[in-house]
């Protein structure tokens, strides 16, 4: 069956105009910075300014979704990023940590609708992590900007606020 009556949204990476809001753990320092830094690399080369990156950093991946919060409540954001890294120790901790963080992250976008790149790694050893920082990194970037397109594309017009 031929689908060329089918409408397509395609895929937009065009981040101009879009303002991010990147929230990044600083447990885990190093593998969370790499992550930032491959991230705002990967916006800018998509085309999001400079000056519409906005970076805050909290203490570990469970403090990651109220921030995520906040900052959605603000308004000023086309879309989030949350950056972290939990490695598996000898404990519980790792299951919590890496549950709860990520079903808050989830929830903070869908109660707002407003598109999340998790980019929490969950990872059994540092070379694990070490391993996915620069690919994650770059992929929550093309996640956030794509998502942030198809959401505005998604909003009827009497809902797009007028700058």
């Amino acid at each position: 069956m031929p689908l060329s009556n089918i409408d397509r949204i395609e895929a937009d990476l065009n981040g101009q105009d879009l303002c991010i809001g990147i929230v990044q753990a600083r447990f885990n320092t190093p593998i969370c910075e790499a992550l930032t830094e491959a991230c705002v690399k990967e916006l800018l080369a998509l085309g999001v300014a400079e000056t519409d990156i906005v970076i805050t950093t909290v203490p570990g991946a469970l403090e990651i979704p109220l921030t995520l919060q906040k900052l959605t409540e603000s308004g000023e954001f086309d879309a989030l990023i949350a950056l972290g890294a939990v490695i598996r120790g000898e404990t519980y901790h790792f299951e919590l940590v890496s549950n709860e963080s990520g079903a808050g992250i989830t929830r903070v976008g869908l109660d707002y609708g407003i598109p999340i790149a998790n980019g929490v790694l969950t990872c059994e050893t540092d070379e694990q992590a070490e391993a996915r920082v620069l690919e994650k990194g770059r992929d929550c970037a093309r996640t956030a900007v794509e998502m942030a397109n198809l959401s505005i594309g998604l909003t009827p017009d009497d809902e797009v606020e007028e700058d």
